[in-house]
């Protein structure tokens, strides 16, 4: 499922960071270098979603989302951190698995039944014991799996705040 939208390039193994902020702020600077979007508007984004809750789900994973009116396809990069960050998790443990997604909003209506497979993917025992024995990116591939995505849907329906997610329009002026 997640291999669809994650290449080689978007993987990093044992990425050094000083905390939550410092973890964002270098996956965002990796993201939108691949993705053609703006850095700050990225982090923003990522921020403003982790200041609404934790993004964190559990057993040292940590899902940060955001829905951006500015891309026309998802775009994703998995961050193996090391040592382990806290994202104030639901059971506050340090989070090393990382997961980054970003949706178009002109494809809502699919986002959140696919990041709930992917939390499911991450959640499960021996898909985290792979990622965190992973070795190279091609490795974390394999762990992954190779499910595609479901097709996005062409329906332009606008963003919504109120789902608990984070749209461009949210913090533009901030």
């Amino acid at each position: 499922m997640i291999p669809y939208i994650l290449s080689e390039e978007d993987i990093s193994l044992d990425l050094a960071t000083k905390g939550k902020h410092s973890a964002l702020s270098r996956i965002a600077v990796r993201i939108a270098r691949r993705s053609g979007l703006d850095e700050q508007l990225v982090l923003r984004g990522l921020w403003r979603s982790e200041c609404l809750g934790s993004t964190g789900i559990g057993r040292g994973v940590a899902v940060p989302h955001v829905l951006f009116d500015t891309i026309s396809s998802p775009v994703a990069s998995f961050t193996r951190l090391a040592p382990p960050v806290d994202f104030q998790g639901p059971d506050d443990e340090p989070v090393d698995i990382v997961y980054t997604l970003l949706w178009p909003c002109s494809a809502v209506s699919t986002f959140l039944p696919v990041l709930s497979q992917a939390c499911r993917v991450l959640r499960a025992p021996r898909t985290r014991e792979g990622l965190r024995g992973a070795q190279s990116a091609n490795e974390v591939m394999a762990t992954l799996g190779t499910d595609p995505f479901p097709a996005l849907s062409t329906n332009s329906s606008p963003c919504r705040a109120g789902l608990g997610i984070v749209t461009p329009t949210q913090f533009n002026n901030a």
